[in-house]
């Protein structure tokens, strides 16, 4: 029997149903789905729900039509080399592939295929390629990096990584809070309390330090006016202010880069909101221009949003002195890099309480003339609440990170398997951002969450921790029996309930990946692999390599290989690196 792609499993029943149905192919595609696994019982491969083919006149059908007429359709399909079983079930007809057949063709697609298996799969053959900017992350300068900017590292990189996989150009943007009047209070904070030492060896602890001192005494009306004074003096370029701002952002980003390489997370970019002090006010002359800047009676510059143009609902665009703010620091920004990447898209990843905000941004855009602003989204997540280190709350990005690398150490030692790794220090910090990472990523981005540390790390369960030891534990039988040929499989051999299982979970990435590309949420990646390793640990319990006759002994090795594999490319797209000993 010739083995074809899994692209041919899907494409032959289609080219079944399109005969029956009188529909082109191509259209039923992506109305065969995979079968999720069922522990309580045996379920077909792929499935056709029955009213995302009727026509729309009949889609008010009752259940008992429906099933009438999925029991009428399946009465007309017939087997074939390829499917060996037809059903009806509530709504659906249902499909099983050859039993041989599907251990075939679903090993050799992921061994073929690699880091590529499922992104080639045809649900995204008429996906067009784009170009997508995602600015994530984005820290002030001398504040906390607190939980919330955490939340759009892994979130940002998520979306980045998908979308590479995916075949898109993505540009990873981080847009620091470089500017404003606080850099006023810095900076004479600095001149004050400040050490140039301090300030190269560890400049964002340094610079907090020096904004805290300053903000006590930021209420004095002298310190206000020194502020204001400094402020108005890097407004105007004044060579000796800017060197002093230009240490702080450039000692920052070598210290930021060096911890995101931690988090295994890198930019394109780091831009920030100095880039575009001169762009804005070039902004509010095209606002002017285009009769959308008005003006309040206290002088302030507003662009009214509302739909009867009655101030209902406006956007301050301009302090009374003239100068810019936030928002319109955004528009130029935004302007500035569809003119610098020519993007498809632009992605926002900040939490939810900037909705407006990004609501009024991308209104101002449309009605200065942008029709790309259709092409921009905020992609918003919910609050993290209770995350504490042992130093408290939670101010320095570094302090998670050593934080969780202490605690899975911890965790590691007292579970006694540590002695044989050869860098549990950095293996540590590996499972342990996979536990951060999958805490976060298991519900709704845009939900609140409860963060515990005890929850996140168990070794048990659904967490981040039960994935790295799949991983690790798949890797060791590799290592053990060497790396499974793909040619001397006997497919023969994977007939058991729980070789089926694996195989037709792995039949199913491509339809998870295609789900997560349509609303960037991670939770459905996250969902697929902690299934997959569920399925693979009662797999490798029931189906023993060590002990078998070779030939069985060779089968069972590929299919754990292919787990392995495709739990490795979920993981990375997840921002998680896999870890091969724990």
């Amino acid at each position: 029997m010739a083995v074809g792609s899994l692209r041919s499993l899907r494409s032959s029943i289609a080219s079944q149903l399109s005969k029956v149905l009188d529909l082109p192919p191509e259209n039923l595609i992506k109305s065969i789905s995979a079968v999720p696994v069922s522990k309580k019982r045996h379920v077909a491969d792929f499935q056709l729900s029955i009213d995302s083919v009727i026509e729309n006149s009949s889609r008010d059908c009752l259940a008992q039509d429906l099933h009438l007429q999925a029991q009428k359709l399946a009465e007309r399909l017939k087997c074939d080399a390829v499917v060996s079983e037809i059903s009806a079930g509530p709504g659906t007809v249902n499909f099983t592939i050859n039993r041989e057949l599907l251990a075939k063709t679903v090993l050799q697609q992921v061994f073929q295929d690699g880091s590529e298996y499922g992104v080639k799969s045809e649900l995204f053959s008429t996906m067009p390629r784009e170009k997508a900017v995602v600015e994530f992350s984005s820290p002030n300068i001398a504040k906390k990096f607190h939980i919330g900017h955490l939340r759009s590292t892994i979130v940002g990189n998520f979306i980045a990584n998908l979308k590479l996989a995916l075949g898109h150009e993505v540009v990873r943007i981080n847009y620091l809070g470089d500017w404003g009047m606080q850099f006023g209070l810095l900076g004479i904070g600095f001149q004050s309390f400040g050490n140039k030492e301090k300030l190269k060896s560890s400049p964002l602890q340094h610079l907090f330090e020096v904004y805290v001192q300053i903000n006590k005494a930021a209420e004095d009306e002298n310190t206000k006016k020194l502020a204001k004074d400094f402020f108005r003096k890097l407004e105007e370029h004044d060579e000796q202010t800017l060197s002093l701002w230009k240490q702080f952002r450039d000692f920052s980003i070598e210290e930021y880069i060096r911890i995101y390489k931690r988090l295994g997370v890198h930019f394109d970019e780091y831009s920030g909101e100095s880039h575009y002090r001169e762009k804005a006010q070039e902004v509010l002359k095209m606002l002017e221009d285009k009769g959308l800047l008005q003006k309040t009676t206290k002088g302030t510059g507003i662009v009214d949003l509302s739909e009867k143009k009655d101030l209902s609902c406006v956007s301050t665009v301009m302090r009374s002195d003239g100068t810019s703010l936030y928002i319109t620091r955004d528009l130029a920004a935004a302007i500035d890099r569809m003119n610098k990447h020519s993007c498809d898209t632009m992605i926002y990843v900040t939490d939810k309480s900037q909705s407006h905000h990004f609501q009024h941004l991308f209104q101002i855009l449309k009605l200065m003339g942008y029709d790309w602003a259709e092409r921009c989204q905020h992609v918003s997540f919910g609050l993290v609440q209770g995350m504490k280190t042992r130093r408290g709350e939670v101010i320095f990005l570094e302090d998670v990170l050593n934080e969780v690398r202490s605690r899975m150490l911890q965790n590691m030692t007292s579970a006694k398997t540590t002695k044989e790794i050869q860098d549990p220090v950095e293996t540590a910090e590996k499972v342990g951002l996979a536990a951060l990472i999958i805490q976060d990523f298991r519900g709704l981005l845009s939900s609140d969450y409860q963060f515990s540390w005890d929850r996140a790390l168990q070794s048990r369960g659904d967490t981040g921790v039960f994935l790295q030891y799949t991983h690790a534990r798949l890797h060791s039988l590799e290592r053990t029996h060497g790396n499974a040929q793909l040619a001397d499989v006997n497919a023969a051999c994977l007939q058991e309930p729980d070789a089926i299982s694996v195989l037709q979970h792995l039949l199913r990435y491509d339809e998870v990946l295609y789900r997560s590309s349509q609303d960037l949420q991670p939770k459905h990646i996250v969902s697929y692999l902690l299934t997959l390793s569920h399925l693979a640990a009662v797999a490798h319990k029931t189906l023993p390599v060590r002990g078998s006759a070779p030939e069985v002994a060779q089968a069972r090795l590929c299919l754990f290989q292919a787990a392995r594999s495709v739990l490795a490319n979920g993981m990375k797209l997840l921002g998680i690196t896999p870890v091969t000993q724990m």
